[in-house]
């Protein structure tokens, strides 16, 4: 047998951190989220592995809502139970159906316990009975907290915004009460496309099952308290 003359092979070397991040600049982090962990363990699901087309932004896992913390971490999915998530792709299609350039932006959905007791502690400058036109006390649960109910808005993908409901999400005041619309309307505060906007959320998610509250345009029930805690556990 004669003797090889082949070079030995010259393996690469390994990348510095520095250099994977200029490399993978968009990497994912594919840790996950505890509380994804969590709600997937209790049976809900992620509503854009049912239908893409539904937008998420959820505020929680930002400091962009009215707490003025990140309280999900990296949490970046959206869960709901099953009989509520699939209403929720019904309203999606409907909503593709009759505005093709329209879509769901859901900014917040299944809430697990302990976020709705530090939302609740942050709102400590308000009167109990106040509060309870913004939050559910922790003692009586949200129906987020089963996993029944959503907040969301509608999306332009022409203009790539979200439509000008006339108010912000978490606005805390009259202007943000459905049970105020035609005092706001009257009064010059609320203009009528604004409200036609509110009122098309409206009845697409009316359409789909679920149920709007007085007191904010953007919160969607689709069972009552009393029926989502005889049918779900709460998530903690």
């Amino acid at each position: 047998m004669g003797v090889s003359c082949e070079e030995p092979m010259v393996l690469p070397r390994a990348l510095s951190p520095e250099e994977v991040n200029e490399l993978f600049p968009q990497s994912e982090n594919l840790s996950l989220s505890p509380y994804e962990v969590l709600m997937r363990e209790q049976g809900l699901l992620d509503l854009q592995e049912l239908d893409p087309e539904i937008k998420v932004e959820l505020k929680y896992s930002s400091t962009d809502n009215f707490s003025g913390t990140d309280l999900y971490g990296n949490l970046e999915l959206a869960f709901l139970q099953e009989e509520a998530a699939l209403a929720l792709v019904k309203a999606s299609q409907k909503l593709r159906e009759d505005y093709p350039h329209l879509r769901l932006l859901v900014y917040d959905a299944a809430r697990p316990l302990e976020v709705q007791e530090t939302l609740w502690a942050s709102l400590d400058t308000l009167s109990l009975e106040d509060r309870k036109n913004y939050l559910a006390d922790p003692e009586e649960a949200s129906i987020h907290n089963y996993g029944c109910a959503v907040d969301l808005t509608l999306f332009d993908t022409q203009t790539g915004k979200p439509l000008d409901m006339g108010t912000p999400y978490d606005y805390f005041g009259d202007l943000a009460y459905p049970r105020l619309e035609r005092k706001m309307l009257n009064e010059g505060k609320l203009s009528l496309r604004q409200l036609n906007h509110r009122i098309l959320l409206r009845s697409i998610m009316l359409d789909a099952g679920f149920t709007p509250i007085t007191s904010e345009w953007w919160h969607f029930d689709f069972y009552s308290r009393k029926t989502a805690a005889k049918k779900y556990q709460l998530i903690k």
